[in-house]
């Protein structure tokens, strides 16, 4: 059978997401759009990729009255109904969620399952190729967990839903500068089991594939010691002679530009000078810290490994600002940029990031 040359295509979609409604996703998604999904404000989507705004409609003007703002999206009852292509952003409208349930600025089992209806909502349109990447404001793991979740956090969450059976895990970026971990959301005394060559080149696998899926084709990764000065050469723990060193040569040889393990306490000061794109870090806030430190406002999390590109705001729910008009959408405006260069191939790294050879 001959394909039909004149059939019409559409376009690249994003889907936004509205986030906890409890939380402050609804104002910085407001937010987002009443400053225009383009940076120049005259093309449709961003940088070419139409934004689908998925959620109850009442959430999305309660978030914009918080902000000040008045919306007035194009508003479509079913993902059968949207337009190939749009001149801006969209409003789908996904599950529904109770006003007389909304408790702003505080934990809601209710809101937790909003969320998970949300997320499987997406993730359906996903697997049905009608969306391509999606974006979402800042969920609550109490309230999903209150509402029935099975998983750890929203990454294993949409692993789930989308049929991945392979490595996932999360990878955070700043300003071009980017960390994976070899453990997350486990107790701090737990991460010594889960440090071995099978856990360690995972994670650099991951990271390296992540940051050449976003348009960068040779990331240059440090890999970071699990003790203090990098174990001092066995004085202070052997984890980086036994396992971390050995992880290292492995991806080495699988043309991974990888190198360490190198002391955790100046690893992140080189990387933010220009000498890495990225840092594998062995447990949760060996890397979060530091890189927060350098702009928690500015932050995204990639959830890596999965079949759709999926980011988000690296920061929480800030229960404590909700219906302040205060809250800062800059880290929400890098998820919906990475992910559109995810999308689209386009180079992720930031222009004004110096390389240091």
């Amino acid at each position: 059978m001959v394909p039909n040359s004149d059939a019409p295509t559409r376009s690249s979609r994003l889907a936004l997401l509205l986030g906890d409604p409890s939380g402050i996703g609804p104002e910085i998604v407001a937010r987002v759009l009443a400053e225009g999904a383009s940076p120049h404000k005259t093309t449709a989507g961003y940088g070419g990729v139409n934004i689908i705004v998925i959620g109850d409609p009442w959430i999305l003007d309660w978030g914009a009255q918080c902000a000040d703002l008045s919306l007035d999206l194009p508003r479509y009852n079913s993902p059968g109904d949207l337009p190939l292509s749009a001149p801006g952003p969209v409003l789908l409208t996904g599950p529904s969620f109770s006003p007389d349930a909304h408790t702003p600025g505080r934990m809601s089992p209710a809101a937790g399952r909003y969320v998970l209806q949300t997320l499987n909502f997406a993730a359906d349109l996903a697997r049905a190729n009608v969306i391509d990447g999606i974006s979402y404001a800042s969920l609550n793991k109490q309230a999903m967990h209150a509402a029935g979740s099975p998983h750890e956090d929203e990454l294993r969450y949409f692993a789930d839903r989308l049929g991945v059976s392979g490595y996932v895990g999360e990878v955070n970026t700043l300003d071009g500068l980017w960390t994976s971990r070899v453990t997350s959301h486990i107790p701090l005394r737990a991460v010594y089991e889960h440090i071995s060559v099978d856990e360690i080149l995972p994670a650099i696998r991951l990271i390296h594939n992540t940051i050449r899926q976003s348009g960068q084709p040779s990331p240059r990764l440090a890999v970071a010691g699990l003790n203090p000065h990098a174990g001092e050469s066995g004085l202070f723990g052997s984890e980086e002679i036994d396992v971390i060193s050995p992880a290292v040569e492995a991806a080495q040889e699988e043309d991974i530009a990888a190198s360490g393990p190198y002391p955790p306490d100046t690893v992140f000061l080189r990387a933010s000078r220009g000498e890495f794109d990225g840092v594998v870090t062995m447990y949760h806030d060996q890397g979060q810290i530091a890189m927060k430190l350098l702009g928690f406002e500015r932050g995204v999390t990639v959830h890596g490994g999965l079949s759709t590109p999926i980011t988000t705001p690296a920061h929480g729910t800030a229960f404590d600002i909700v219906e302040k008009g205060v809250a800062s959408p800059q880290a929400l405006k890098q998820a919906l940029k990475l992910c559109t260069q995810m999308i689209t191939g386009g180079r992720a790294a930031n222009p004004h990031r110096q390389r240091t050879t």
